[in-house]
């Protein structure tokens, strides 16, 4: 017998993602995934409990970007984000993920379903260079509840309604998605970057890797898209995008 709060992993996927048990309802476990954003449900003769010690996933990158400005004779202003998360987990480990980074970053935590009637709200409040919008989300190879995806929709809306705010690319950049969520329709609703477009689970910190790295791109130049994709867990396989310009003002002379 397994309880809420224990780490475990699925016999029938090969025990390929750790996960948390969050909820157990009629002998179903629910589960978040530890380092991956996916919830999943499972039945307790799939489950196999595993060593918190070895499987908590300690992984919090430093943008080479941020190592390497020439900080003698410039100064470098990089841009804002607002980061909406629907996990409050996440979330914190993202804007841990910005601070040791020195980015400067707001965080909001929302539920999948709230985003779309709140995302202006908090676009107005910050006005920010890029906004995320990410949290759990699930690719159904039968639908459920009329649909192929868990959340997609939800993020979908949430991309239209920033656009109303900011129709320009240039002007707000946006990162949508979260596990094999479906990219095609998220870049058509108007974000920069989207997941997935192998339809594949993506790392907790992937949608903040790709943020970072656009506020460290110069403004005045077109991003390096595959360099930037390149610096995730699975690459332009889990998310993809397309290149505008960078959010980072970059002045002289640096007093």
């Amino acid at each position: 017998m397994y309880k809420i709060g224990d780490l475990v992993t699925r016999i029938s996927y090969n025990h390929d993602i750790v996960f948390k048990i969050i909820d157990i309802q009629n002998d179903i476990y629910y589960l978040k995934g530890i380092s991956v954003r996916l919830s999943a449900d499972s039945p307790e003769e799939d489950l196999v409990k595993c060593s918190e010690e070895k499987n908590i996933d300690t992984f919090l990158p430093v943008l080479e970007e941020y190592r390497t400005l020439d900080r003698n004779e410039y100064f470098y202003l990089p841009g804002k984000i607002l980061h909406i998360d629907a996990d409050n987990e996440y979330l914190e480990k993202c804007m841990k993920f910005y601070t040791k980074n020195k980015i400067k970053a707001y965080g909001v935590f929302l539920k999948e379903n709230e985003l779309k009637d709140n995302v202006q709200k908090y676009l107005e409040k910050y006005n920010p260079d890029i906004l995320v919008v990410t949290g759990h989300d699930a690719y159904y190879r039968k639908k459920r509840n009329g649909s192929e995806y868990k959340n997609t929709i939800n993020f979908i809306e949430a991309v239209k309604e920033a656009r109303k705010y900011e129709k320009s690319h240039e002007k707000l950049l946006i990162v949508a998605g979260a596990c094999q969520s479906n990219y095609e329709e998220l870049i058509k609703a108007g974000a920069n970057f989207a997941s997935s477009p192998k339809r594949i689970n993506i790392h907790a910190l992937d949608p903040a890797i790709i943020a970072g790295s656009l506020s460290f791109s110069d403004k005045s130049k077109s991003i390096n898209l595959i360099n930037i994709l390149e610096k995730t867990k699975y690459g332009s396989d889990g998310i993809g995008g397309i290149i505008t310009n960078g959010t980072m003002y970059i002045g002289y002379p640096r007093k």
